[in-house]
């Protein structure tokens, strides 16, 4: 379901985003910017998602193998 919001802005702000962003864009862009400041995500489910993604897990297993002796070089 959507919601109308009415915000304010500065002027120059408006005309910006009206030159920039477009006329009918504007309140997927706000949304776009605002969500993931406003709804916290489902963290263990986004965990179990990235898990499954076999090349992503390969790639992270492969850069912390290639890592793992940075560790030990830095000066104590």
């Amino acid at each position: 379901m959507r919601k109308k919001l009415t915000i304010t802005v500065d002027e120059e702000v408006y005309e910006g985003l009206h030159q920039v962003i477009g006329r009918r864009r504007i309140s997927r862009f706000v949304e776009t910017l605002v969500r993931p400041h406003v709804l916290r995500p489902d963290l263990k489910q986004a965990y179990a998602d990235m898990a499954r993604d076999e090349e992503r897990e390969a790639e992270a297993a492969e850069w912390a193998e290639a890592t793992v002796g940075d560790a030990f070089d830095a000066p104590r």
